[in-house]
């Protein structure tokens, strides 16, 4: 029988809740000189998604720690100089391309499956690669087509072989053009030291768990396991080794790991106030988002407009290193709309009014409109701290 490790610290819910602020960017000042990119390296991946409200969520992520960097050099940062790559992850990410060989047991357990979702016409995979190879990055329009004439998930069978080319780790997503993406062979865009699957399927995971680890600060098992969906299993095998130090943190009832480094110093620093993606890796599990801030969200994009509590992508306000309200936003030429207000009291009301004005500066908004407020009694004032 083993005995669980002594924790190498016993820390209070507040110690928990700044040092998971000060690793994911929001507690100190933000490197600056390090920019987009720096962001990335430090999160290990930007979760995409296809929702754009004020913008897509891949750009409110830097935004959200950084303050109103230009959207294009947003995109310039994750996609010029072969900087970073598209790649299953938490969901679709964009990852740093340093972090292209801990992918590796992925890939490899992608071309093991023994069976997809769509079937693969015979001489379909070599004609997509061979097109790239000749062409250049294409996206699957310029590779074919990427439906057939049925249903959304009804492809065709480029778009199959690039898909599966993809998983394979032969050919990688090179950026997103018009929300398309734009495929490459792996041996041109990835950097030839990068481009090896070496690494075995353990050292792997003890390097994402490592970084995972790090990028959040201290969490969970589940926490640390979810944050590049990696099994619970694979996680047991290789925390002992990876470097992350157990500890408990009061109220949270589950055994917990920290970066030894985020250990070593107070938390201290200027607090963002900003909107936050619900896709943003702060937030994005309820059950810690839940844990760490007494704070339950739940993105409603997918849920019926009548059954929407808060609205279709609610974002939380963060200030003060707490949650403190939410907004759900439009934009309608240049004014931002505020079709929803969900406010944790009168305390909130500058906050929330802080984060709009920003956020509409950062769109090219010069005005903000509030149509609803979960306390109406408060509109008199957030209009005032608006204006």
């Amino acid at each position: 029988m083993t005995t669980a490790p002594r924790p190498a610290a016993e820390l209070s819910a507040d110690e928990a809740r700044r040092i998971a602020l000060r690793a994911q960017g929001f507690l100190g000042a933000p490197d600056r000189r390090a920019g987009v990119r720096g962001v990335l390296r430090s999160l290990g991946q930007v979760q995409l998604d296809t929702i754009s409200v004020l913008a897509r969520s891949h750009e409110l992520i830097p935004y959200a720690r950084l303050g109103a960097v230009g959207r294009p050099t947003v995109e310039e940062a994750y996609w010029s100089e072969a900087h970073a790559f598209e790649y299953w992850s938490h969901a679709a990410c964009v990852l740093p391309v340093e972090e292209w060989p801990h992918f590796a047991f992925r890939r490899r357990a992608y071309r093991d499956r023994p069976h997809w979702g769509h079937e693969l016409s015979a001489g379909a995979y070599d004609k997509v690669i061979d097109q790239l190879r000749d062409q250049g990055p294409l996206t699957a329009t310029e590779l074919g087509g990427a439906k057939n004439k049925g249903e959304w998930w009804d492809w065709s069978d480029s778009k199959i072989a690039v898909e599966r080319a993809l998983m394979y780790g032969e050919v990688v997503v090179t950026e997103r053009r018009g929300w398309k993406r734009v495929y490459d062979l792996a041996e041109r865009a990835i950097p030839q030291d990068l481009l090896h699957d070496d690494l075995d399927d353990t050292e792997c995971v003890r390097r994402l768990v490592r970084q995972a680890g790090e990028a959040l600060g201290v969490g969970t098992r589940a926490d640390i396991a979810d944050y590049h969906r990696i099994k619970a299993e694979q996680f047991d095998a290789v925390v002992e080794a990876s470097g992350l130090v157990p500890v408990t943190v009061a109220g949270w009832g589950k055994p917990a790991w920290a970066d030894p480094a985020a250990l070593a110093t107070e938390p201290r620093g200027r607090h963002r106030t900003t909107l936050l993606s619900p896709f943003d890796s702060l937030i994005w599990e309820r059950p810690r988002t839940e844990r760490i801030f007494g704070f339950t969200h739940r993105l409603e994009a997918y849920v019926p407009k009548q059954k929407r509590i808060h609205g279709y992508f609610a974002m939380p306000v963060l200030a003060g290193g707490r949650l403190v309200g939410r907004v759900d936003p439009a934009r309608e030429g240049r004014t931002l709309v505020a079709k929803q207000v969900s406010l944790d009291g009168p305390k909130a009301v500058p906050a929330v009014a802080k984060a709009l004005r920003e956020a509409a500066e950062w769109v090219g908004c010069d005005a903000v409109a509030v149509e609803r407020v979960d306390h109406p009694e408060l509109v008199p004032e957030l209009l005032k701290a608006l204006s």
